[in-house]
Parts: C-alpha cells; sequence; structure tokens
C-alpha cells in the first residue's frame, strides 16, 4: 500500500519526479515523446545515449503556415562545404562564381597578388553573402593586383576550403 501512495503523490506532484535513478539506469530531467535533445545524456556505467528526437518528433508528418515551415522527423545530414569554382568577373567590379550544393552562404576573400607565393591569401571582405555574386568597387595600388577567392559555408556554419595550389595540396 506504501508503494501505491508514492505512485499516486508522483503523479500529483510531478515537479518532485524530476529524476529516477537505480543501481543499473540514472534518467534525468528528460523528454522523450516531444523530442529535443534530453539534457543531461542517459548515463550509467556500461552505456551512454545521446537522443536528437524520439516519439512524435521522429512522425514523417510536419507543421506549416505561410510564414513557416516546420518538418517532422529526425534531421538531416549537411554536406561539407566544397571548393567554390568559376569565379569571374562579370563587369568591372562585380565578381560571380558556380553555385556550390552544399551552401548555406558565401564569404569572399581578397588579397594582393604578392602575397600568394607566401600563402597569403588575403582577408574577408565579405560574409554571408546569400547569392552567388558581389562586388567590389575598391582598385589596387600603382602597379599592384588584387587576387579573389570565394569559400562556401554550409547551414552548419564550417567553412570549405580556399581550393587548391597547382601541386594538388589544399590552400591552408
Amino acid at each position: 500500500m506504501r508503494r501505491l501512495t508514492m505512485v499516486v503523490l508522483l503523479l500529483a506532484l510531478p515537479a518532485l519526479a524530476a529524476a529516477q535513478s537505480s543501481a543499473s539506469y540514472r534518467v534525468g530531467q528528460s523528454t522523450f515523446n516531444n523530442g529535443g535533445n534530453p539534457s543531461p545524456e542517459l548515463t550509467s556505467a556500461s552505456y551512454r545515449v545521446t537522443l536528437d528526437a524520439v516519439g512524435d518528433a521522429a512522425a514523417a508528418t510536419g507543421l506549416s503556415s505561410a510564414s513557416y515551415g516546420m518538418g517532422g522527423g529526425f534531421p538531416e545530414g549537411c554536406a561539407p562545404p566544397g571548393e567554390v569554382a568559376g569565379l569571374l568577373f562579370s563587369g568591372l567590379a562585380t565578381l560571380v562564381w558556380n553555385a556550390e550544393p552544399s551552401v548555406g552562404a558565401y564569404d569572399l576573400w581578397r588579397g594582393d597578388l604578392s602575397g600568394l607565393p607566401g600563402d597569403n591569401y588575403g582577408t574577408k571582405i565579405a560574409e554571408d553573402l546569400a547569392s552567388e555574386t558581389a562586388s567590389d568597387s575598391d582598385t589596387p595600388p600603382a602597379g599592384g593586383c588584387y587576387v579573389y577567392l570565394v569559400t562556401a559555408e554550409n547551414r552548419l556554419e564550417e567553412e570549405g576550403t580556399k581550393g587548391y595550389k597547382s601541386s594538388g595540396e589544399e590552400r591552408p
């Protein structure tokens, strides 16, 4: 009878039932049927479980309206960002390049031609560009020349490569 009273008490006061544990498991302040990351993780001396979504959130349904959309299920994988190719001038100050499939945003780098032998590819002059075009109206000093690179960032904000040298080695 004492056990039944305890169950009723825990159901009546859910704040007191925030964590459960025994010699073989520990569950602390986690929600399984509403998705999300349980914190802390489920752990014991013999296992560790980290979840992204379990239960209703794994259903193949989604929520949406005219102003937002939220898919159901586990998040899709995000490809690593690749090399941006086809960079060229389409006008005096406008650069264009080929789209990179994994892109979330692009970053534009500009450096001086004299820095290339020392692996100095310049500094980032524009970041989080949403499209495959950018403008740079600055002119190099007399006798100088600018070089440009574009890098891609995926949706996880991981920046891709600056490309490869003629030797095949990746640019730092």
